[in-house]
């Protein structure tokens, strides 16, 4: 059975497999036979999960899992030809509700909307958010023939729902003496301002800061680091954070008794 089935394969309309919550999933499942095949059903899979897992040296120590989405749709087949993988299909009940696709190309198309609030696609040290579609074609023989693609979803971030970001400036204020036991060597002090307290990807951030090295030694560079934390969740408490370090700029060296400024 396994050589009269050449391809078999889903094929979303969207090349870059990118959507968005609110929107359609669409595309189609494509088979093609060399010779006619006798099948039971073809059956669907649409799913949206997070998985969070914290793994010791004996296995999982900890995990949890959340569904968004999990859509089943029989794309051939009635309700009476579906059958348990894990029992004995009775062919002398069952033949005559067999389907017998011919020898060629076949085309199924599927449309879902997509639920609103989705999570964005997330992959993590201890943990994803991920959405896939999954095909089954069964025929009288048992056989389960699969086929998996995965999609990625983006909800974007309207900042103009947090209208606090947009107008509150962002400013903080690190002071750092330098010495030993009663001996100090003086203290630097470092000042940042922000324009607005959020922003989106693909936005620049302008960094308005005053470096005063107030001490005897030099600093050999000064550094901003932009960053993510993650923390993942597992019944209702946190069981592991991540940082993750995303872009950086670097400045030069500030001599003792000097200044610098970033703009």
């Amino acid at each position: 059975m396994v050589k009269k089935l050449r391809f078999f394969k889903i094929i979303l309309d969207d090349e870059n497999l990118l959507y968005f919550p609110g929107t359609f999933l669409t595309g189609k499942v494509v088979l093609e036979l060399d010779e006619d095949m006798p099948i039971v059903g073809l059956f669907f899979h649409i799913i949206g999960e997070c998985v969070v897992q914290l793994l010791g040296s004996g296995g999982i120590v900890s995990g949890d899992k959340e569904n968004y989405i999990d859509f089943r749709m029989r794309l051939l087949g009635d309700n009476l030809t579906r059958v348990d993988t894990q029992s004995t299909l009775n062919l002398n009940a069952s033949m005559s509700r067999l389907l017998v696709l011919s020898a060629g190309v076949h085309t199924f198309p599927f449309r879902l909307g997509l639920p609103l609030g989705l999570p964005s696609t997330f992959l993590g040290k201890h943990g994803w958010v991920q959405y896939f579609c999954k095909a089954e074609l069964r025929d009288p023989n048992g056989l389960v023939h699969k086929n998996h693609q995965v999609f990625i979803i983006m909800n974007p971030i309207d900042l103009n729902q947090e209208p606090s970001l947009l107008t509150q400036p962002f400013h903080s204020e690190i002071e750092e003496k330098l010495g030993f036991l009663c001996f100090t060597n003086g203290k630097i002090i470092c000042r940042v301002r922000l324009d607005r307290g959020g922003y989106v990807p693909g936005e620049s951030i302008s960094i308005n800061a005053n470096i005063d090295n107030n001490s005897s030694a030099k600093i050999r560079k000064t550094c901003a680091i932009l960053t993510e934390t993650v923390q993942y969740t597992s019944k209702n408490r946190i069981i592991q954070s991540e940082v993750r370090e995303l872009a950086s700029v670097e400045k030069g060296k500030i001599e003792p008794n000097s200044s610098d400024q970033w703009r």
